[in-house]
């Protein structure tokens, strides 16, 4: 058996090949939208991919098993759990599996078990090399066991919007979670997502684990009632990004097939004030303390990191045509990767591109370029305690409840576009997250809107409690 393990680290996102190399066949698990990187893969092992596969209707990223399949001619092997809502759409010529279900990838079995919790459909695959066993290696255990965690039953209700389900899924995630007492400790346990995926609260760094391993030391197999199980896995889960809801109904209607990444086209530097002017949506990928520098006014900030999908997914429309600014070095690799960013949580109305040099033109222009104005702790503390400054804090609700600025209202990054009406506009304004990079992001929100008088702090709450600033909890 040849096995080969694929990670995105910016979706926080795993794949897998498993190959016989006997026959020559070859199975792809969970596949994104970059499907080359697995044609290549089987291709360097002799071996042609002939079944693909997922774990469930992803809500992270855009699922590549549509486009794989379409490339390679390999049949798709899909879900037929969960009620009618979560049937998958282009399933017509593909084999659907139910819990007990098995197929072969040579001598490689394939054996289904529904664990629902997570989504409603959900498959683990548990997998056997017959060639030289009679007892399974190992199981692709998807969003249901991460490392050190479960994936999170909340998301039908928090991203898909469907309402009261919540308490049912963990239900049915405990159920899941005992399936798994009864299967072997010595079995490998190779899971969908690692630490950063907003799939789960708290998941592992390490690629894969042991089912014997999470026994003794993942919360959810502790000794614990149904009741307290609901409770825990319910508790304190960050807020799911916008794009969930988007990616849940692409990945169960079907995926745009792309045949490929292309690069988008780069406008004439010239051209930028006119899309500007037009109201299009412009997004500098620069990173945050240039982009505080100096900035080309209405742009906004999301800097080409590791958290470019997620930041893009919470801020960019899915309904309208969109611009990138990159930086003029390595232009078209800043591109090809942004624009790959983007397209793997499907955003594929990427317009076209400029490079930073436009500056240069909108200066020519007559126009001025923006600047973030930074604040110290100092002259924060003292702006809050004359009342002169009010605060907005970007970070997220769990950051704000355990630890925050009295007064100062909490609203997440994500969500500032929805929210304006909640930012004071009579006296200066001051954003906050924990490093700059959100809030950084939130100013150049704000200033795309309309706002003045809008001052970035980068420092943390830490920073101002060690400089004497009393704190809420």
């Amino acid at each position: 058996m040849i096995f080969e393990r694929f990670y995105d680290r910016k979706l926080a996102q795993a794949s897998y090949l498993i190959g016989c190399g006997a026959t020559g066949e070859a199975l792809v698990v969970d596949p994104n939208r970059d499907v080359e990187q697995f044609i290549r893969a089987a291709e360097s092992e002799g071996l042609k991919i002939t079944h693909v596969t997922e774990t469930h209707i992803h809500a992270d990223f855009v699922s590549g098993a549509r486009e794989l399949a379409a490339r390679t001619d390999a049949k798709m092997y899909l879900s037929d759990e969960g009620d009618a809502n979560w049937k998958y759409g282009f399933a017509a010529d593909a084999e659907l599996l139910r819990d007990g279900d098995s197929f072969n990838v040579g001598n490689v079995r394939i054996d289904a078990l529904h664990t629902p919790g997570h989504t409603p459909e959900h498959l683990c695959f548990v997998v056997t090399d017959t060639a030289g066993a009679d007892r399974p290696m190992g199981v692709f255990s998807g969003d249901c066991i991460f490392v050190g965690d479960v994936g999170r039953p909340d998301l039908l209700e928090k991203a898909a919007k469907l309402e009261g389900t919540m308490e049912a899924s963990a239900r049915q995630l405990y159920h899941s979670v005992q399936r798994f007492q009864d299967l072997p400790d010595y079995l490998q346990v190779w899971p969908a997502h690692g630490a950063g995926s907003a799939c789960g609260r708290s998941l592992g760094a390490v690629p894969q684990s042991s089912l014997g391993y999470e026994k003794l030391f993942n919360w959810a197999f502790s000794q614990q009632t149904e009741d307290e199980f609901v409770r825990a896995v319910l508790t304190d889960q960050p807020e799911p990004p916008k794009y969930f809801a988007q990616m849940k109904t692409m990945n169960r209607d079907g995926p745009p097939l792309l045949g490929g990444f292309r690069r988008p086209w780069r406008f004439a530097d010239t051209r930028l004030t006119e899309v500007l002017d037009a109201g299009a949506l412009v997004i500098d990928t620069r990173q945050s303390a240039v982009y505080a520098s100096a900035h080309i006014p209405g742009t906004i900030s999301i800097p080409l990191n590791r958290s470019f999908p997620t930041y893009a997914g919470w801020l960019v429309p899915y309904d309208c045509d969109f611009y990138l600014i990159v930086e003029e070095s390595d232009c078209e690799d800043f591109v090809d990767e942004s624009a790959r960013d983007l397209k793997m949580i499907g955003l594929d109305r990427l317009a076209g591109y400029f490079g930073s040099k436009a500056a240069e033109s909108w200066i020519n222009g007559g126009r001025r370029l923006g600047e973030v104005e930074e604040i110290t702790v100092d002259r924060l503390a003292e702006g809050l305690n004359s009342g002169e400054l009010s605060v907005v804090d970007v970070r997220d609700p769990g950051e704000w409840k355990s630890e925050h600025i009295p007064g100062a209202p909490n609203i997440p990054m994500g969500y500032l576009s929805d929210r304006l009406g909640e930012v004071e506009a009579d006296r200066p304004v001051v954003l906050h997250c924990e490093t700059g990079a959100r809030s950084t992001i939130a100013v150049s929100l704000l200033q795309a809107n309309g706002y003045r008088n809008i001052l970035n702090f980068s420092g943390s709450v830490r920073d101002l409690k060690a400089a004497g600033y009393p704190l809420d909890n």
